[in-house]
């Protein structure tokens, strides 16, 4: 099997080799995760993770305790926004066993109603941190950092009156870069 391509990350630090061998685990796991072809649910990702290892979330996936599960959590909502990707890791860098990954992501409700929400064919972009613990080659731990308000505006997932403030419009929600006031 020929070696996954990853996106290439925005700012990193110098890694050494061992460093470097964390980031791709992470960003393999964060790759089959968001696959809406590979990600089956938990038994995708199970070979990269260690058989007890732990996921911490609990405000955006309440009631996934492991890594696994949040897999098996993030298929679910792969099968609404089945064009789900990852387009760029906007930070990504390891450390003593840590690796963090800030990535940003889009895709647009093109698939299965997702909560009894018929398909909206709307599109969302998003930014999200997983940050990750690695031990002897696989994932201890995942602590994900994700305001899915963001994506679930945009997707017409959310009820929200459009509003000038940029936290509540989807245009601004969608293109934060641009939303940014700038100085003059």
């Amino acid at each position: 099997m020929a070696p996954r391509k990853y996106p290439d990350a925005v700012m990193t630090a110098r890694q050494t080799p061992d460093e470097e061998r964390n980031i791709e685990l992470c960003k393999e796991y964060m790759a089959i995760s968001y696959s809406p072809t590979e990600n089956k649910g938990a038994s995708s990702v199970q070979h990269l993770c260690h058989p007890d290892s732990w996921f911490w979330a609990p405000a955006t996936f309440p009631g996934c305790q492991t890594p696994m599960d949040y897999a098996d959590s993030h298929s679910v909502v792969m099968d609404s926004v089945a064009d789900l990707h990852i387009i760029r890791f906007d930070q990504a860098w390891a450390k003593d066993g840590h690796v963090l990954l800030r990535y940003t992501a889009e895709g647009s409700h093109c698939g299965k109603p997702y909560k009894g929400i018929e398909k909206t064919g709307k599109r969302a972009r998003w930014s999200a941190a997983a940050i990750f613990e690695v031990e002897d080659g696989k994932i201890r731990s995942f602590t994900k950092d994700w305001d899915q308000k963001t994506m679930q505006i945009q997707l017409g997932w959310a009820p929200v009156n459009e509003s000038d403030d940029p936290r509540w419009n989807s245009e601004a929600l969608a293109n934060p870069e641009k939303s940014q006031k700038t100085k003059g």
